[in-house]
């Protein structure tokens, strides 16, 4: 594994005027799908994104998951869903909104892509205006044993990430 460093001193990406071609891709993809958000983006192209400074990587697993199972580095996180039980954080959209603008590009990832979907609706629900789930999320789905981490996800292609 090897851990990226980035510039976390420079100025946060602004809205482009012009999404890349990876995005505009992945908004068509969703129109054709009728997708209640953006798009869906792979997790490589989330890290170029995202590296390249063209969009926010915001993880929206819950903090036990962030430490103890891992997270990529220098990204936000906005909880979801919070506790054992996996309540749905009530105070979500209005953390993003502190966080992130409401024309910032951003990129949510939780544990599958299924709660980061979720997500997505909520925040374009809510005026967000290009959100996009990263497919797969951090550990991918499960095989044929029930477990993740052995097919598809953000750690499975071997992308940056850290644990706590």
């Amino acid at each position: 594994m090897s851990v990226v460093q980035l510039n976390t001193s420079s100025p946060a990406p602004k809205a482009p005027a012009v999404l890349s071609e990876t995005l505009e891709v992945a908004k068509q993809e969703a129109q054709a799908e009728g997708l209640k958000y953006a798009g869906k983006v792979s997790p490589d192209d989330a890290w170029r994104l995202f590296i390249n400074g063209e969009a926010h990587l915001v993880d929206v697993r819950a903090a036990e998951e962030r430490k103890f199972v891992g997270h990529v580095p220098n990204t936000f996180h906005v909880a979801w869903q919070t506790g054992p039980a996996l309540i749905k954080n009530p105070r979500f959209l209005r953390e993003l909104e502190n966080k992130l603008s409401k024309d910032a590009v951003i990129l949510l990832l939780c544990r599958s892509g299924k709660r980061s979907a979720a997500a997505a609706e909520a925040a374009t629900a809510a005026g967000f205006k290009n959100v996009f789930n990263v497919r797969e999320g951090f550990e991918g789905d499960l095989d044929q044993n029930q477990q993740r981490g052995g097919s598809g996800g953000w750690r499975q292609r071997g992308l940056p990430w850290v644990q706590d």
